[in-house]
């Protein structure tokens, strides 16, 4: 395909089929959930800024995903309420290419993260008395920076790739943002390296990262069974509970997708959407919450910071 057919391509992004009557009601929820996601991590942020308490490595992991929620949401929400709201669904290619890349960086940047965690948490329960010294603030900011350069590096051919690629068929996309295999099936030319490179970059990312998160799991759970008092056992644990909850909230709408994709073909394309939801949207959402219910210290901070927050505005309005 020339440059001048390139650059007049675009691609028509899908809502939910068969509710196209009531998408603006979509919205509401959508807005609600882009909202949340905003205000929850970026209080989560605020307050592991502002107090030197939380100054710790797993403070620092819990900001990192953070972070990779809030990009994850700005690269996919905007699209989806520009088509529930404004019934918007055109996109240009090269528009297209952007999002699925940051899409799929941050997708892969939450992967890492929670891999890092679960080794945050390996460190802290099999030899608490190194922690410090295992997980110092300059090795930190290595990983936070290995973490960055692994996700961007892997998914910069990815565009490029599909860039190259002719599209003569329909252009029509199965989700409410650009990914990278619904894009690739609508070209009509060979795409087995794109497929391939696609696999490979899947299983070498979230393949590997879901294994090494597995068998950190297994090795706290046998340091775990090895200390003498039930009480330590059940505290050691439930430091690991508000991080197993976002690994399940991360990968278990993933696997449910996938395996949708591969076995289920006669699934309904809402099912599919639902899923796809699902996947990139509550995780943001659902994260700062679960850290904040489930962590003592978040909770006891945000509870200080807003109650002298309160006790300012009190003494002011009194003078």
């Amino acid at each position: 395909m020339s440059g001048s057919n390139h650059t007049n391509t675009s691609f028509f992004l899908t809502g939910i089929p068969g509710l196209e009557a009531v998408h603006v009601w979509f919205s509401v929820p959508l807005c609600a959930m882009y909202v949340a996601t905003l205000a929850g991590n970026s209080l989560i942020l605020w307050v592991v800024k502002v107090e030197p308490a939380l100054h710790q490595p797993m403070y620092y992991f819990l900001s990192m995903l953070a972070m990779t929620d809030l990009g994850l949401s700005a690269s996919t929400l905007p699209t989806m309420l520009i088509i529930y709201m404004l019934g918007l669904r055109e996109v240009a290619l090269d528009t297209c290419l952007a999002q699925l890349f940051f899409i799929h960086s941050f997708s892969i940047m939450e992967s890492s993260v929670l891999l890092t965690m679960a080794f945050d948490r390996f460190v802290a329960i099999s030899n608490p008395l190194r922690y410090g010294t295992i997980l110092t603030s300059p090795r930190i900011a290595i990983v936070g920076l290995a973490i960055l350069v692994r996700s961007i590096s892997l998914h910069i051919p990815a565009p490029i790739m599909l860039k190259k690629l002719p599209y003569c068929r329909s252009h029509l996309l199965s989700h409410s943002y650009c990914l990278h295999p619904d894009v690739m099936k609508l070209a009509c030319a060979d795409t087995h390296i794109n497929s391939a490179y696609g696999l490979f970059v899947v299983l070498s990312t979230l393949g590997v990262d879901s294994v090494l998160i597995v068998l950190s799991y297994v090795l706290i759970l046998q340091t775990v069974l090895t200390i003498a008092s039930k009480a330590e056992r059940l505290k050691a644990l439930n430091t690991c509970v508000s991080h197993i909850c976002s690994v399940l909230l991360f990968y278990t709408p993933m696997i449910g997708l996938s395996m949708i994709h591969r076995f289920g073909k006669q699934a309904s394309p809402c099912s599919r959407i639902l899923l796809s939801y699902l996947h990139f949207l509550t995780p943001p959402v659902l994260n700062p919450v679960v850290y904040t219910i489930k962590t003592k210290q978040i909770r006891q901070r945000m509870l200080r910071l807003f109650w002298s927050g309160k006790t300012v505005v009190r003494d002011t309005q009194g003078h």
